[in-house]
């Protein structure tokens, strides 16, 4: 049996529009000789007892639990889930949920700013010929996925509205993700709906159907466009930060 693998996380990078301005990574390189010094200090080992006076490279990394691939817990989305119990956080949710079939549903031809709605993705599931089972991880592919990087991404692609989510929900799956920088439509398009109609439930709302049920979501996911519709196991495991709102996560599809 062969077994291949489809990367579907962005790579963490500095310095690209890959969050709202000031909300992006800073990485710092160190070569192999900026370590020197400290290797002095801690083993007494000059540059020239080395081999090629090298030390270590090392990285230093100013991030948020939301840059990169990552993956939400229900605790980032409010405080309470599952009708007043309280949110759980990274660390705590079940590892049985991030090792699932996938199945992806292609929005890309939706325009930028559309809130999926459960027609959406009954319709969509129609198509692909598939009924929804427990836990499977559902991917949302947006036009959002080939621009990440990109002047415009965290302004395109469509977002899941709260009776989309809670369709997914109901229908007992309680891990799911998108290529898009929101689980949510963009900001830009939030601010106006707002505007337009001084309706303040109107933010977030996907993220909120978490307060009536508690789930777990990807954001930036990568290559969603290269997946099937089905056929195909997600493996999502997130980095156990304690009592956080998220964990990165080097996500994949696997085809066996």
């Amino acid at each position: 049996m062969t077994r291949r693998f489809v990367d579907i996380s962005v790579p963490l990078r500095a310095g690209i529009k890959s969050d709202p301005p000031g909300l992006g990574p800073k990485i710092q390189y160190l070569g192999h000789k900026d370590g020197l010094d400290d290797l002095k200090n801690l083993m007494g080992i000059s540059n020239d007892e080395l081999p090629d006076g090298e030390a270590w490279a090392v990285e230093n990394v100013q991030i948020s639990t939301h840059n990169g691939t990552h993956l939400d817990a229900p605790w980032h989305y409010h405080s309470t889930m599952d009708g007043g119990k309280p949110s759980a956080t990274i660390d705590e949710i079940p590892l049985d949920w991030c090792f699932r079939p996938g199945v992806k549903l292609d929005f890309r031809e939706k325009p930028d700013g559309h809130i999926c709605t459960a027609a959406d993705v009954e319709q969509e599931l129609l198509r692909i010929n598939y009924e929804l089972q427990p836990f499977d991880i559902v991917l949302i592919n947006t036009s959002a996925g080939t621009r990440y990087g990109e002047d415009d991404y965290v302004d395109r692609g469509c977002g899941m509205g709260r009776d989309a989510t809670l369709y997914l929900l109901n229908r007992g799956v309680r891990l799911a993700g998108t290529d898009g920088w929101s689980w949510d439509a963009p900001f830009k398009f939030t601010r106006q709906r707002i505007a337009a109609t001084g309706d303040y439930s109107l933010f977030w709302e996907g993220h909120k159907a978490g307060r009536e049920i508690g789930y777990c979501h990807l954001e930036k996911l990568h290559n969603l466009e290269c997946l099937p519709a089905t056929g195909f196991t997600v493996c999502c495991f997130p980095v156990k930060v304690e009592r956080a709102s998220a964990g990165w996560t080097r996500a994949v599809a696997i085809f066996e």
